[in-house]
């Protein structure tokens, strides 16, 4: 019976693979016959590409205007090269424009593969439904709106994505030397990702402290020890057991013998930082880091919209309003604080406003820009959001949620601009953690994810407007 519901899991995969596949195929050629041009951030990706295509790699044929290291560009020749010298096509083929977007159409079929392998390590497989629900769950996030859209033009999303899921899965398997040199081609495509890096070595801290923790806990229920009482008791307990368990040097050599690849990886990061006086390569001047906070709440928020069925419903709204009646003090005093770090930490990047192709420009402008009290007025959801994605982690230990929250703190908050893109991955790590929803909620989540990236694709292949100033076809996007 087991036998057979694997080999069923294994049908379902492969035609859910196979037909996001084949969609994927039919946009891509509708993308590359609306978009025979370099697009947006495209102007720089692709003619440095295609410079290292040719085979020029010297620092003089490096586009300043680009912030990002060459990994996408060193992956992309390491996979069109080949079909030149396989098939005899000439360069002027295989470093085409349709070519190397082609190269993050290839990511997003492994990725569709990663999903599908942490959802398996992840989430238990003891029952019946699950493995509908793991179907489900790979293939509602592979067409995560934000990230599918990136699928088809030539940026970094797709293959940021792929080693960092990969590195994630490694990670899981307690193979961690391959997760930190995974790690290591992440970063290559994008910096910030050294926090997912980071992440992994987190995850193993974590389990270990987990397990230790357990072990006290029933050490304490042996030796019938009275129970520390007061508001802030379970904070005040594991504080008391971290600095308990940071001061055995046992302990210490363990967790370094562990980690020390990702530890290795966290020097060669420093030693970049240093060496380059930044974590921005290229032109800084627009990539300045900052204490934005409400880039949390910004954050909070869209993942309330895109997981939805899983965050909001009457049951879970009445056990947040229970809660906040039962300990207002407490919620007072954040909304006071969430309140206080959206008057004095709030920043508007000049992108934000001089971009009218993003939809990112719209809801500043119609929501934000136009009510300055929408701002504060938003506090409550941002506080529920946050109380949400908490409550939905419960299942993950303490520690896993403090390793978390950091990470997305360090992803998010020190980004100046609002920008979708930058949510992307702690999204999808967010949503591979949380318990295995009811069916009916991802077709739900799925069914949105559909109409949201229809909408999308629509508005960005059809209603396409002119600058004043301009004669190019301009489109909506993410």
């Amino acid at each position: 019976m087991g036998a057979g519901m694997a080999q069923l899991e294994g049908y379902y995969f492969s035609a859910a693979l196979s037909c996001t596949f084949l969609v994927s195929c039919l946009l891509f050629s509708a993308f590359s016959r609306a978009l025979r041009e370099p697009y947006m951030d495209e102007i720089f990706h692709l003619p440095q590409a295609q410079r290292y295509c040719e085979g020029h790699f010297s620092l003089s044929q490096w586009d300043p205007m680009i912030t990002t290291l060459p990994g996408l560009y060193l992956v992309s020749v390491g996979v069109v090269k080949p079909a030149s010298w396989i098939f005899g096509w000439s360069e002027h083929i295989v470093c085409s424009i349709g070519m190397l977007r082609f190269v993050n159409l290839l990511f997003s079929v492994g990725n569709f593969y990663l999903l599908y392998l942490l959802f398996r390590k992840l989430q238990p497989r003891n029952k019946a439904a699950s493995s509908i629900q793991r179907i489900l769950s790979t293939l509602t996030l592979a067409v995560f709106p934000i990230l599918y859209f990136f699928n088809f033009l030539y940026y970094t999303e797709a293959g940021s994505m792929f080693f960092t899921l990969f590195a994630y899965l490694m990670c899981l398997y307690g193979n961690h030397k391959t997760s930190a040199l995974l790690g290591f081609c992440g970063f290559m495509f994008r910096q910030t990702n050294i926090i997912w890096a980071v992440f992994c070595a987190g995850h193993v801290i974590a389990q270990k402290l987990t397990e230790a923790w357990k072990t006290e806990l029933q050490k304490k229920k042996e030796e019938r020890l009275p129970p520390i009482k007061g508001p802030f008791s379970e904070f005040r307990k594991i504080l008391q057991f971290l600095l308990v368990y940071s001061m055995s040097f046992k302990n210490l050599s363990m967790l370094f013998l562990l980690t020390w690849p990702y530890i290795l990886l966290g020097f060669a990061f420093c030693a970049f930082v240093v060496v380059n006086g930044g974590i921005v390569i290229g032109d800084r001047s627009s990539h300045e880091a900052c204490f934005h906070f409400p880039q949390l709440f910004y954050f909070f928020s869209f993942t309330l919209f895109f997981s939805f069925p899983h965050l909001l419903s009457p049951t879970k709204i009445k056990a947040f309003l229970y809660l906040v009646w039962k300990r207002r003090i407490q919620f007072c005093l954040i909304t006071l604080a969430s309140i206080f770090l959206v008057w004095k930490f709030t920043y508007v990047h000049k992108y934000l406003l001089a971009d009218n192709r993003h939809y990112t420009f719209y809801v500043w402008k119609r929501v934000f820009q136009r009510y300055e009290i929408m701002k504060y007025l938003l506090v409550p959801v941002y506080v529920f959001a946050g109380w949400s994605i908490a409550d939905s982690l419960k299942s993950k230990s303490v520690f896993w949620n403090l390793m978390f929250f950091i990470c997305l703190f360090t992803s998010t908050v020190p980004q100046k601009l609002l920008e979708f893109r930058y949510f992307i991955l702690p999204y999808v790590i967010y949503r591979l953690n949380i318990p295995l929803p009811p069916t009916s909620r991802l077709v739900c989540e799925l069914g949105c994810y559909v109409i949201v990236n229809f909408l999308t694709f629509y508005i960005f292949l059809s209603k396409t407007f002119q600058w004043p100033n301009s004669q190019d076809i301009q489109r909506f996007m993410w």
